[in-house]
């Protein structure tokens, strides 16, 4: 077997809200490699990270790939540090760039802080402790908190994952509609899906390859197989010229950032999790629309709240009834709130208690605490105060997913259709 020494490097943290995006200063990078005879010895990674986490980019996501770690090594350095430093968004106070160079085999305390960047919040201390003492070369630009996804996007490892191929435009086009013809995607969505996915949302007409920001994505196609994205890119038409483009391997829609909690109380804020409780209580919608209920175990109870974004979810989620059984997926947010991504109905409650029917046919009333009930129309009263179990049907199903809709699905987030 070839042992070959692999040079990993590791981008985070160069965009903002108001331009670029890390994949493509990634591609522009490669672009330069691949022009000095370096190449990639697999696909670049996107690797999302905790999207609770209180400080992160836009997508809270960071790039990184391999190379041969050769004569080359030295300019692929330079390539890629002098790349971030022309592109980055560096007049952004939230732009932190952030490159790790990383030589030799990844290690199992690698991966674990790997989860727990997207499990949990590292501090940019933290991080370049730990990275210099597993013998990272560390580059910071301002704060450089971009070190913290750069060293997380090496190290994860990727048992599940997908493919995302990213279009770019031309710079003069960015902050402009994009023009993407709408009818190819859907029927690119008619011939690809369920191989690609999150194409389009159907409920709300919103075509969901197409980003909302002024970056220079053009659009973004995710698959389960490269041969999918290719023929998906092919049907795709843009009346816009493409400058370039790159299939990059992710842990998008893998449900990577969601642990298994035992309990409630177990949960910590910025967190992401799947918990299993009682509904307590009938959800309850509030001016702007978001809708909360209370979720409860022996341990304790959360607000769980399905976001105005969430559209057609949340009249799912106003269906609950309390003793209704569930297993939430989702993360808590700053108002410790649990923000649900999706929930699976465990055993429902289809049982409701009732006041009596009256011997005339009329339900009763109560006549009083602890003085049974009485009926309005003929008048005859009953001593007992238990109500009756009625049962009821549901709209809900036993054992059956629920999930938000396309458009407000978050990066990490398992769709339906692949699990």
């Amino acid at each position: 077997m070839i042992i070959i020494n692999v040079l990993h490097i590791g981008i985070d943290d160069t965009d903002s809200p108001d331009g670029m995006c890390t994949t493509y200063l990634a591609s522009q990078i490669i672009n330069g490699l691949n022009d000095k005879g370096i190449e990639l010895l697999d696909y670049p990674r996107l690797i999302r990270l905790n999207p609770f986490a209180r400080f992160k980019t836009r997508g809270n996501g960071g790039v990184s790939f391999r190379i041969k770690n050769d004569d080359n090594a030295i300019l692929a350095r330079e390539i890629v540090l002098g790349e971030v430093e022309k592109l980055s968004m560096f007049d952004c106070d939230n732009t932190n760039p952030g490159v790790i160079f990383y030589e030799g085999e990844i290690t199992p305390e690698m991966e674990n802080y790997a989860f727990r960047a997207i499990y949990e919040f590292i501090t940019i201390e933290e991080a370049e402790m730990f990275a210099k003492s597993i013998g990272c070369e560390v580059h910071k630009f301002k704060k450089g908190r971009g070190i913290i996804g750069s060293l997380a996007s090496i190290s994860l490892p990727l048992d599940d994952f997908t493919f995302e191929l990213l279009a770019y435009r031309s710079s003069e086009n960015y902050g402009t509609k994009r023009r993407i013809e709408y009818e190819s995607v859907y029927e690119m969505d008619r011939q690809t899906f369920p191989d690609t996915f999150e194409n389009i949302d159907y409920s709300e007409d919103y075509i969901a390859i197409e980003p909302k920001t002024p970056c220079p994505v053009l659009y973004g196609i995710r698959s389960n197989t490269v041969d999918a994205l290719i023929k998906a890119k092919d049907i795709v038409k843009v009346e816009e010229p493409i400058v370039d483009w790159r299939i990059f391997k992710t842990n998008q829609h893998t449900d990577m950032h969601i642990q298994k909690a035992d309990s409630i109380s177990s949960m910590k804020q910025f967190g992401c999790y799947r918990v299993c409780g009682t509904v307590k209580n009938r959800p309850k919608i509030i001016d702007g629309g978001h809708m909360f209920f209370y979720l409860e175990d022996e341990s304790g109870e959360i607000e769980c709240g399905a976001y105005e974004p969430t559209k057609n979810f949340r009249h799912i989620v106003s269906e609950l009834r309390p003793g209704d059984v569930i297993e939430v997926y989702g993360g808590i947010g700053e108002q410790n709130t649990f923000n649900i991504e999706k929930f699976q109905v465990i055993e429902l409650n289809d049982v409701e208690f009732k006041n009596p029917i009256c011997e005339c046919g009329k339900r009763m009333t109560s006549a009083g605490k602890n003085k049974g009930f009485k009926c309005k129309k003929c008048g005859r009263k009953i001593q007992s105060n238990e109500k009756i179990a009625v049962k009821i049907s549901r709209n809900l199903k036993n054992n059956k997913f629920y999930e938000t809709p396309v458009s407000a699905r978050r990066h990490l987030s398992k769709p339906l259709s692949r699990m």
